[in-house]
């Protein structure tokens, strides 16, 4: 006698969704290795490779105007033009400068307005010149802007600080990484004594910046 047995239409589905499962399953598992294999490997070259943060020095600060309006609404006027080198010190990784925003400081206060450096990609062991003209109309400063500003007049020098904040981005090979924010501070030493009257006042010491990321 044979044995006849019947599978339900219930059953059947039920096992051709556990097979479903199951490859779903493998190819997640496939998917998951191979992505973390990847990023194994990008990290690797970045470890070998580990980016040193690019350098920056500002070697010259021309100042054509710097005054306080009046003494009552301590609004300053101002125009700086600053020279700047940048130097990617990797040699084997190239800098995508996605965005610079420049603008100088005195004594803490800011006295231009913020200005827009043109974005550009500099190449393993690469210098770049950058220049930029600032300006500052009716800027708000401090009360007590005008009185520092006659006592460095009377030392014979002021010094003007380079703020420069932007994004980055590393290129090892082919690959690009993502953003990064960076922070340039730097000061240039300028002289400016009592009788000296003829724009621009050029800075007598350049300086070596820092800069964070």
């Amino acid at each position: 006698m044979s044995q006849i047995s019947e599978t339900s239409p219930k059953h059947c589905a039920k096992k051709g969704w556990i097979n479903i499962n199951k490859r779903r399953k493998k190819l997640f598992f496939t998917f998951s290795t191979f992505f973390s294999g990847l990023l194994l490997i990008i990290f690797l070259i970045w470890l070998i490779l580990h980016p040193t943060k690019p350098e920056f020095s500002l070697t010259e600060a021309n100042i054509y105007t710097l005054n306080v309006s009046s003494s009552a609404t301590h609004l300053l006027n101002s125009s700086i033009q600053l020279t700047i080198f940048s130097k990617n010190p990797n040699k084997k990784v190239g800098i995508y400068y996605d965005k610079l925003l420049v603008h100088a400081a005195y004594r803490g206060q800011q006295i231009t307005s913020e200005a827009s450096l043109p974005p550009f990609y500099q190449s393993h062991e690469e210098i770049n010149l950058l220049t930029a003209f600032l300006q500052g109309t009716e800027l708000p400063v401090a009360q007590s802007f005008g009185y520092q500003m006659v006592r460095d007049r009377s030392a014979g020098r002021v010094i003007i600080g380079m703020k420069m904040d932007g994004k980055l981005r590393w290129k090892i090979g082919t690959f690009v990484s993502g953003a990064y924010r960076f922070n340039v501070n730097c000061v240039a030493l300028v002289a400016f004594g009592p009788n000296m009257t003829t724009a621009p006042l050029g800075s007598i010491q350049g300086t070596r910046c820092s800069t964070d990321i």
